[in-house]
């Protein structure tokens, strides 16, 4: 099986791994899942993290496509927006962010002007669509669970899942968000562990489990033999008893808030008030 070029960049504040994926031959380039740097105390974006990722597309020689986002991320602030001004690049993410964008535009009743249609994104992508990065295809996996709208990202020999899966000691993803559940990721998650067994797996997040150093790449045959969760053959109604125990003990990401609302909007910012300032909601007493 043919291998795109991978490279990790690894956000030590939100544990978050973007990924810069390309072809050596016509020098065409994705991004996945890329980072705002948000201090939440001052109430002030970053773009640090995006420029890291900028800088080596540029050194490089690339031509950037696609920015692709696996899912709206509840724990970090998408530089989705950053990078599509400066390269044209088209933001892309799973059709049912329709969904998410429904669920939370009540939650924290945002303005009437905020569409629900995904129309902030240039790409709706279905479970089964393909786009054309070089000489590679990228074929879009359905895999929600996590949240109704992640998808997974297969190009050649390298699935990159989001939250869906971890690296094996860390397990699966949580599914207590709304539109979460753990039995539809359980069949996310089957259909990942059907790829074929070298298949290269790249997760959204590690957080270095007892100090071991942080890492993002494992295989499919690494997951089914040793996820914590899932392998060596889990029976779908052990880990749903799982997971449903143990998102009841999980905390709320700490930027939750702000993260929603702008990755909903692809990392726009909402509509500027009379004063020229934009706002973010905390909603009370609502998750």
């Amino acid at each position: 099986m043919s291998q795109p070029t991978v490279e990790a960049f690894f956000d030590p504040v939100t544990f978050t791994v973007s990924y810069l994926v390309y072809c050596i031959e016509t020098k065409e380039a994705a991004i996945i899942d890329p980072v705002l740097d948000f201090d939440y105390a001052a109430g002030r974006t970053g773009t640090q993290s995006a420029d890291a990722v900028l800088a080596r597309t540029k050194a490089l020689g690339l031509t950037l496509r696609y920015i692709l986002e696996t899912h709206a991320h509840a724990d970090h602030i998408t530089g989705a927006q950053y990078l599509h001004a400066a390269t044209g690049g088209m933001v892309g993410i799973g059709t049912h962010i329709k969904k998410v964008q429904k669920t939370f535009a009540r939650i924290f009743n945002i303005e009437d002007g905020m569409a629900t249609d995904g129309s902030q994104f240039d790409l709706l992508l279905e479970g089964g669509d393909t786009l054309v990065l070089g000489t590679f295809d990228i074929t879009v996996m359905g895999t929600p669970g996590h949240t109704p709208a992640c998808v997974s990202y297969l190009i050649g020999d390298a699935a990159f899942v989001g939250d869906t899966l971890f690296m094996p000691d860390f397990g699966t993803a949580r599914c207590d968000f709304p539109g979460g559940s753990a039995a539809v990721l359980y069949q996310s998650i089957q259909r990942l562990l059907s790829l074929d067994a070298d298949t290269r797996i790249f997760v959204g997040h590690d957080y270095g489990p007892g100090g071991r150093d942080f890492a993002w790449q494992s295989s499919v045959a690494q997951q089914k033999a040793d996820n914590i969760h899932v392998g060596g053959g889990a029976s779908e109604a052990d880990f749903i008893a799982m997971r449903e125990a143990r998102d009841r003990e999980l905390a709320m990401p700490k930027l939750i808030l702000p993260a929603i609302q702008l990755n909903i909007r692809a990392g726009k910012l909402p509509i500027e008030e009379d004063n020229g300032t934009s706002y973010l909601k905390i909603p009370i007493d609502a998750l």
